[in-house]
């Protein structure tokens, strides 16, 4: 495998020169942080992405979580890699000072995520689960719990899981089974099982604690009768050591077509009746308190989709740079031409910027998600901060969904890239494609996402959040018109985002009569829709920029007016060539994926009700 994984230089432009974080180093809770601590601070991420963690991504695959005796064992090459990821201090990098954490701005951490994950996602999912479910006690736990279970969590001492799905209770988790008795001393007995528990056993960590959802004995049926307990694997003695066994039985491991690393675990709670649960939070808000967990999860799934995405796109690049096959297209003719490299080809260079315009679209709209939570948590003015969560509420279904869905198919076309050679195993196209699949499925399915964008997010705050984020689409589209380099494709944009706008109109108008089936129906369309348009949004922005760019150094440089100087400053000025594939990327966007959106919305517009009045039977013999 090679070793480039992510292009640091558009992770630094989206940061820096895109989002402008220099204006989050004024608020109290980021002070510390300059330019330079969070370049060297991403130089560190990728030392520890490229020499730790990717070195465990073949192994891990061969090797796999293996369940025997009751126990499940990681391959060996992952306990050195933790340990060395734990003590560089990575195992808590977002969370406060006074947790152990280095409180690093979202945003930056999104930077780093991408790095790791594009390493080995199946890896991070031990040290991102703990995190998680550390955070759920630092937000909701009290001092004992805290003290008894948050610290060692982010110090990476102890693991974490999330624990919802049962066999018969999948996205519908308000059918949930699991039973909590109260007993007398306040705690309550854990009955039940849950099934595909990411990192739910292993031997990486000496404990695992369980965030468990169980309905306490008489409390409603349906999500409002959920709580959540704190469920360890082993009890913890007073002095905060490993005490006896709590009747938490693994059951097995799935075995999976990727991520095989992972082990996806079947937890049997309390089969002897002595498994103990502390609850976490209030009676009956077990919803409120996971949904912290899940919707972070599924911004996290939305970086495992953009890391499988970044690291096939430049391994792609690098491939199609060495692959030497066949003569130039415009030397065919000539009997004695040369085999160039598969770069030179137009489908495969179509093929690289399909992909690397996606790949930039969808970091981009990673890294603005983590950029709009840090401004929620620094700005003092109310309404300021509730528009920056509308953003994040109404991003994270498209996130999840849409970078996971494209991941799949950029993965495929890096596949392709190689031809037969990424199919095989001595190449990792044909792991980055089975790896990055479970990522439109669990965290709840894509589906399930759309119904949230369409169910819940656009009409949430009576639908301002979607109306403020469209505000800035359309600031960009004003912006576009008056450039000299991208007017004469800031139509496309425009035309794409009139018609979203339409579409979530006509939603609301069938929401309210006997069409309301037709959003349901159409939720995932509309959403790869929206993905599209806020992809296509951030290519704009970055485009914007990049042209500024361009102009002072063309001028500096006396390449104005000349494509011949400008191709030759950018061939030897590696800020240039940056800056001109930014403007590539948005303008092959522009013409080849924006136009289409407005014939997807025309589809939808018809009406068509088929799949919804045909019979059952007459889907298949």
């Amino acid at each position: 495998m090679g070793n480039t994984l992510v292009n640091m230089r558009d992770q630094r432009f989206i940061l820096f020169e895109q989002l402008g974080i220099d204006n989050l180093f004024a608020a109290e809770k980021y002070a510390d942080y300059t330019q330079e601590v969070i370049d060297m601070m991403l130089n560190e991420a990728e030392k520890m992405a490229v020499d730790v963690i990717l070195p465990t991504y073949d192994v891990g695959d061969r090797e796999g979580a293996v369940f025997a005796d009751g126990k499940v064992t990681v391959p060996a090459i992952f306990h050195a890699a933790l340990k060395k990821f734990n003590e560089a201090g990575w195992s808590c990098a977002p969370a406060s000072p006074e947790v152990g954490g280095q409180n690093v701005p979202l945003c930056v951490w999104s930077a780093c995520a991408e790095l790791f994950d594009s390493a080995n996602f199946a890896f991070m999912m031990y040290p991102g689960l703990t995190m998680g479910a550390a955070m759920l006690i630092a937000k909701y736990g009290t001092e004992e719990q805290k003290n008894t279970y948050m610290y060692k969590m982010f110090a990476g001492e102890w693991g974490g899981t999330m624990c919802l799905t049962e066999p018969g209770a999948g996205s519908d988790v308000g059918a949930t089974r699991t039973i909590a008795k109260r007993l007398p001393d306040g705690t309550f007995s854990i009955e039940g099982t849950k099934s595909f528990i990411s990192c739910g056993d292993s031997d990486i960590y000496p404990n695992i604690i369980h965030p468990v959802l169980a309905r306490i004995e008489g409390d409603p049926p349906g999500t409002g009768g959920i709580s959540i307990f704190i469920v360890p694997k082993f009890r913890a003695n007073e002095d905060g050591s490993i005490g006896e066994p709590n009747d938490v039985a693994t059951g097995g491991i799935e075995h999976k077509m990727g991520i095989k690393a992972s082990s996806t675990a079947t937890l049997n709670f309390g089969e002897n009746g002595k498994c103990i649960g502390y609850l976490l939070g209030d009676e009956r808000s077990g919803m409120k308190v996971m949904f912290n967990m899940m919707n972070e999860a599924r911004l996290e799934v939305g970086m495992q989709g953009l890391g499988h995405a970044t690291a096939s796109l430049e391994h792609a690049v690098q491939y199609a740079k060495e692959r030497i096959q066949s003569k130039h297209i415009m030397e065919m003719t000539i009997p004695n031409a040369k085999a160039v490299p598969i770069i030179h080809h137009p489908d495969i260079r179509r093929s690289l910027l399909w992909m690397k315009s996606h790949v930039e679209g969808m970091r981009a709209m990673n890294y603005f998600a983590g950029y709009c939570i840090d401004m929620e948590e620094t700005v003092t003015d109310v309404a300021e901060s509730a528009k920056w969560k509308g953003f994040v509420e109404i991003l994270t279904p498209v996130i999840k969904a849409y970078c996971s869905d494209k991941a799949c198919e950029i993965c495929s076309l890096g596949m392709d890239v190689y031809g037969g050679y990424g199919y095989i195993q001595e190449y990792p196209m044909e792991q980055y494609l089975r790896d990055c699949k479970i990522s439109t499925l669990y965290e709840g399915t894509n589906y399930i996402q759309a119904l949230d964008l369409v169910g819940r997010k656009l009409g949430a705050n009576k639908g301002m959040n979607l109306m403020n984020l469209f505000g800035l689409v359309d600031a960009d589209i004003k912006k576009a018109k008056e450039s000299e380099e991208m007017k004469a494709y800031a139509p496309h944009l425009e035309d794409a985002y009139n018609a979203a706008i339409g579409i979530a109109m006509q939603f609301a108008a069938w929401g309210k009569s006997a069409s309301v089936m037709l959003p349901v129906m159409n939720a995932r369309p509309f959403l790869m829709i929206m993905g599209d348009l806020l992809i296509g949004w951030q290519l704009f922005q970055g485009a914007l920029i990049a042209s500024g760019k361009l102009d002072a150094m063309y001028k500096e440089a006396g390449a104005e007016g000349s494509i011949a100087k400008k191709r030759a400053l950018a061939r030897a000025n590696g800020d240039a060539a940056f800056y001109q594939g930014k403007i590539a990327s948005a303008k092959y966007f522009a013409c080849n994926v924006l136009p289409a959106i407005a014939g997807r919305c025309k589809c939808i517009m018809l009406g068509d009700k088929t799949p919804i009045e045909m019979l059952e039977d007459s889907f298949a013999g």
